[in-house]
């Protein structure tokens, strides 16, 4: 299954036996990020955390306490 990244345009191929692709196929609304933009919006992110002036708005109590 050939897969673009919603950010950079990048095409790649998934497997199609994949939970992934089996996602991507009957759920429209799911989007595929490549590795690169996954990781890169990470680190980003947890820079911005460690500043300290960033607020960061979760969702539940409990995933809090596991961040």
């Amino acid at each position: 299954m050939r897969v673009k990244c919603v950010i950079c345009d990048k095409i790649e191929e998934l497997v199609d036996d994949t939970l992934q692709a089996k996602r991507l196929r009957n759920r429209p609304i799911h989007t595929h990020m490549c590795n690169e933009c996954h990781d890169r919006i990470t680190d980003r992110t947890k820079e911005r955390i460690a500043t300290g002036s960033f607020r960061f708005y979760r969702s539940s109590r409990s995933i809090e306490d596991d961040f």
